[in-house]
């Protein structure tokens, strides 16, 4: 088997239908044994609908990374600075929303790829930390983020649907000083 590159590259209002794609199979495919349908389905129409995604790629503050596999949208990273992050609105922080990897691609360093995109632009652009929610059950993605050094700060409550849910507020310090 050739090994090949899996791209990651910025997503811009062409890819709206794409990310929309993408983050509605990667969101089921993670929550939906643990919700139920109703639940999923409330949320994932109201956090991937076409006006909400334009939105946020139209925030300059809201950035997403697409995970590119023989052209085919595998994964995709959001991540939020300033005003555009959803708890800690701090300049100095970096707030990762989102990585989300097809299942099929699970276990190839997909996820890690997109992490490090997000590592490079916090970097970049000198933030002291970068924090993250995830909620208490993904105990996969829980696994991913202490093995990559973020510790656990706080908890927050965080609505699927009509459930409310504990996610573990987790962040990485940065030594950009």
């Amino acid at each position: 088997m050739t090994s090949h590159t899996i791209e990651i590259r910025k997503a811009n209002l062409n890819d709206l239908s794409q990310l929309q794609k993408i983050g509605i199979q990667t969101f089921t495919e993670t929550f939906a044994e643990h919700n139920t349908a109703d639940d999923l389905s409330k949320y994932i129409k109201d956090s991937f609908s076409n006006d909400k995604i334009k939105l946020e790629l139209s925030n300059e503050q809201s950035i997403f990374y697409l995970a590119i596999d023989n052209e085919m949208v595998i994964g995709y990273l959001k991540i939020n600075t300033g005003d555009a992050q959803t708890e800690i609105q701090d300049s100095q922080t970096l707030e990762i929303e989102r990585i989300y990897v097809l299942k099929e691609f699970h276990g190839k360093k997909v996820g890690q790829l997109l992490y490090e995109k997000a590592i490079q632009i916090a970097t970049r652009l000198k933030v002291n930390y970068i924090w993250l929610g995830v909620w208490e059950q993904n105990l996969r993605a829980l696994q991913f983020y202490k093995k990559n050094g973020f510790l656990a700060f706080d908890k927050h409550m965080f609505k699927l649907g009509n459930d409310e849910q504990i996610d573990i507020m987790m962040k990485l310090t940065l030594n950009n000083g």
